[in-house]
């Protein structure tokens, strides 16, 4: 299923509830939340004091995206605090097969990332595994940034590995989102679509996620 995930990295956190509540009436079913450490990007962002208190405002599913150098002894506890879902960085995990697998015990669906420079066939070994698999369309570390297109080939090259060895994972895509590329992004095989500032920096979060979630899916029927 074609989902838009308001990345709340761009939302402004004296609101966020009210924010959240925003995304929530366009039609929004899952968030997506950025943890980075300041090691592995060259930013800090929240732990897992803000997951629990964003458990406390709201029912969508929450995507944690740990952009951090250690994520094994933080998954059990972010999973505790809410999240839903839980992504690893390949580029970090030297032992993504155990990492993966300490996700789905601990009981979220567990998801892998992989960086702008990063190839597709590095996860040839654990597509068996994922729940679905984040393709970075921007260097990781800030919001905002410009679309980088070679990420559509990486969608494209994941969704012909999916379709040949018959997997169910979803694909998902995050960074440079908007209304101008919803379709072509869609098109090349997409199903989960990360988008902060075009959101949360909208005049109408709420119409942003409804106009997005319209256009992803009128994509998605025409789609191969």
């Amino acid at each position: 299923m074609i989902e838009i995930l308001p990345s709340i990295l761009s939302a402004d956190f004296a609101r966020l509830g009210e924010e959240i509540a925003k995304v929530e009436q366009g039609g929004a079913t899952m968030l997506h939340v950025d943890v980075m450490d300041g090691h592995f990007v060259p930013n800090m962002t929240v732990g897992p004091p803000v997951v629990k208190s964003i458990r406390k405002v709201t029912r969508l599913a929450l995507d944690v995206h740990l952009m951090i150098t250690n994520p094994d002894p933080f998954i059990p506890v972010f999973i505790e605090s809410g999240a839903d879902l839980v992504s690893v960085h390949q580029e970090v995990c030297p032992h993504l097969d155990r990492t993966l697998h300490t996700i789905l015990d601990a009981g979220a669906r567990a998801g892998v990332v992989l960086n702008p420079s990063t190839p597709v066939s590095t996860l040839d070994d654990v597509l068996d595994i994922v729940d679905f698999v984040l393709i970075m369309s921007v260097n990781p570390g800030f919001g905002g940034q410009k679309f980088i297109p070679n990420a559509l080939r990486k969608i494209q090259q994941l969704d012909a590995r999916r379709r040949e060895r018959g997997l169910q994972f979803a694909i998902e895509i995050d960074g440079g989102v908007s209304l101008d590329n919803i379709a072509e992004i869609v098109n090349a095989g997409c199903d989960w679509l990360v988008a902060g500032a075009a959101v949360f920096h909208s005049v109408d979060p709420a119409d942003t996620v409804a106009r997005m979630k319209r256009a992803a899916v009128e994509a998605g029927y025409l789609r191969v």
